[in-house]
């Protein structure tokens, strides 16, 4: 991808703006029983979700889910959802921004900002990020959040997204973008999130 970087001319707008929690909104793509088997690396994208969803709990961030055909795929994890009240859109499309639901939930709130997590990349991912950025909306994917059956279509869905002007990020980067300093009471436990560490 690097190499592809350099040999693309093609300029592209990276916005910049800093994180505020008020205005952000944590979207959790299609996280389902049925769709989720088949991801590569399915277990390290849960795990770093849950993360996300830990920091924006504590930070007081809106978290909303959307689930693709959910009577056929099934519900979200309970790992994700853990019983929580978060708004939850279903849909057939795969862009949720087909759902006049969401759309009428975004502007109700006037979020700014979006991180996209979920599942797949190339797909509902990718249509619904390109979407909200033809709203002018600023869009922000943890590449270590977002997954495909096949690690080709991850790869190029990423790619395409941060040439339509996504911003590219981590969980990790994230996570400290939202808390900002250290000085402020609720360090200490996104302290322990970040320390939490994947394993098998």
């Amino acid at each position: 991808m690097d190499q592809f970087l350099k040999k693309n001319s093609t300029p592209f707008h990276i916005n910049n703006n800093i994180l505020i929690e008020e205005e952000t909104l944590l979207l959790i793509v299609d996280v389902q029983q049925k769709l989720i088997k088949s991801i590569k690396d399915n277990q390290l994208l849960i795990f770093n979700i849950k993360k996300l969803i830990d920091t924006c709990n504590l930070l007081n961030v809106h978290i909303a889910i959307t689930e693709q055909n959910p009577l056929k795929l099934g519900k979200t994890l309970e790992s994700i959802s853990e019983n929580n009240e978060y708004p939850k859109f279903e849909k057939m499309e795969f862009s949720c921004c087909n759902n006049k639901n969401f759309i009428n939930y975004i502007s109700k709130y006037n979020f700014k900002n979006i991180i996209v997590c979920g599942i797949e990349s190339h797909i509902c991912i990718l249509q619904t990020s390109i979407d909200l950025l033809q709203k002018g909306l600023n869009i922000l994917i943890p590449r270590d959040a977002i997954g495909s059956r096949n690690e080709i279509d991850n790869e190029t869905a990423f790619l395409r997204l941060i040439l339509s002007g996504a911003v590219a990020s981590t969980t990790e980067s994230l996570i400290c973008e939202l808390c900002k300093t250290s000085s402020r009471k609720e360090f200490k436990e996104v302290s322990k999130i970040l320390k939490n560490s994947f394993s098998n």
